[in-house]
């Protein structure tokens, strides 16, 4: 095997038990403004555009941080199944790459498990990797930790 240490490969996965009917909880996800609620309060995440929801060719362009420091995001989402699965994959922002992969799936009739799961590599090869994985990892811990409680209290 082969690797190419100029190209890290991260992996984020958070999966929770969610005590609502998978078609819900994925209902839920496709509200229009269900990003904002799903974002911390004190984040200074913005969107700024949208289109399409989180059907194939949806798209949403958001700027976090605070001008002139800013980053524009933009994700196109793609591989929609109903209440299976949606896909954001990152069209320009601060990752060499990222596939956020949003996966819902029924434990019986009244529960289901959410799961998110992130690949992602970052910017400038393996010195951005030592620079920032660590810190990346902690804020998506952190980030999903929010948005998973934050669906489990939705009174879905």
């Amino acid at each position: 095997m082969r690797y190419n240490l100029r190209v890290l490969m991260r992996q984020f996965v958070r999966r929770t038990r969610i005590m609502a009917p998978v078609e819900r909880v994925f209902q839920w996800h496709e509200l229009p403004d269900v990003f904002e609620k799903l974002t911390p309060p004190r984040e200074p995440v913005r969107v700024i555009e949208r289109s399409g929801g989180i059907r194939d060719g949806g798209r949403m362009l958001i700027e976090i941080g605070y001008p002139p420091l800013s980053i524009r995001w933009t994700a196109e989402h793609s591989a929609y199944i109903e209440n299976r699965q949606f896909r954001d994959i990152q069209v320009r922002g601060p990752f060499r790459r990222w596939v956020h992969t949003h996966l819902f799936e029924a434990d019986g009739p009244d529960a289901c498990h959410l799961e998110d799961r992130i690949e992602y590599t970052m910017k400038f090869g393996i010195i951005g990797d030592w620079l920032l994985g660590w810190m990346v990892e902690r804020k998506l811990d952190n980030l999903f930790q929010y948005r998973h409680r934050i669906t489990r209290e939705a009174n879905l």
